[in-house]
């Protein structure tokens, strides 16, 4: 197989590290790295929802995304000093709202909302599909502490879910990209799967040249691949 600039092969991800617990007050919290991008994740417990879903018994879940200003090497000012969300950071957080909440049954949830919090320390790449993976680990630590503490009788989560991006760079199909092949490649995509294949979002773009079907399905193959094994790493931790 091809080797890549820093030496993974084509279908090989970057180093994924996890370490969960890793604030003390949030019931899941998880440092999640792909590579040199680094994204803290929390998942914080409301006992109320929002007002469209008040007295349904059901749950909720909803995210909020932010660079921190020293994620990358130019300073990042932070939404809240520019007056209101950038789009970039808005469409983020909608993506990994969207995706997380295809991971739980809401009636099983009970009148309670759970709030991702996706910040990323560190940016070279993937800052969105590293958050959908670390916001699925902190939730899914989130709904343990509330079933340890008999706050609900069964598991809301219907499947786990993941994410990775994958590409072409001078017509080489590659998984996992970072920010030097994503600067380049010629297609990039987001893939947010279920831990059984099925496909939740599709963000994918040709930079230079339109793409074939077959391409499509070459790099959706990677991807589903990729988050397998994502997630089989993930819950072993």
């Amino acid at each position: 197989m091809t080797k890549r600039q820093d030496g993974r092969l084509t279908t090989q991800a970057r180093p994924l590290k996890v370490t969960r617990a890793f604030t003390k007050y949030a019931p899941g919290s998880v440092l999640i790295e792909y590579g040199d991008t680094k994204v803290l994740c929390t998942a914080m417990i409301e006992n109320s929802v929002p007002r469209f879903l008040k007295d349904q018994g059901r749950g909720w879940l909803t995210a909020e995304y932010s660079m921190l200003p020293g994620s990358s090497a130019e300073r990042i000012r932070r939404d809240i000093n520019k007056g209101s969300l950038s789009g970039r950071s808005s469409e983020i957080q909608r993506l990994i709202g969207r995706s997380l909440r295809m991971a739980l049954d809401f009636d099983k949830l009970g009148e309670r909302t759970i709030y991702i919090d996706a910040d990323v320390i560190q940016a070279d790449g993937g800052t969105r599909t590293a958050s959908v993976t670390g916001g699925m680990i902190a939730l899914a630590d989130a709904v343990q502490y509330l079933l340890d503490r008999n706050e609900i009788s069964e598991n809301p989560i219907k499947e786990w879910v993941a994410a990775i991006s994958v590409g072409v760079e001078n017509g080489m199909p590659i998984t996992d990209l970072c920010y030097l092949e994503d600067s380049n490649a010629d297609l990039d995509m987001n893939v947010i799967m279920t831990e059984s294949g099925k496909i939740i979002e599709l963000q994918g773009t040709a930079e230079k040249e339109p793409f074939e079907k077959a391409v499509l399905d070459e790099l959706l193959e990677m991807a589903k691949n990729s988050i397998q094994q994502i997630i089989s790493h993930v819950k072993k931790d």
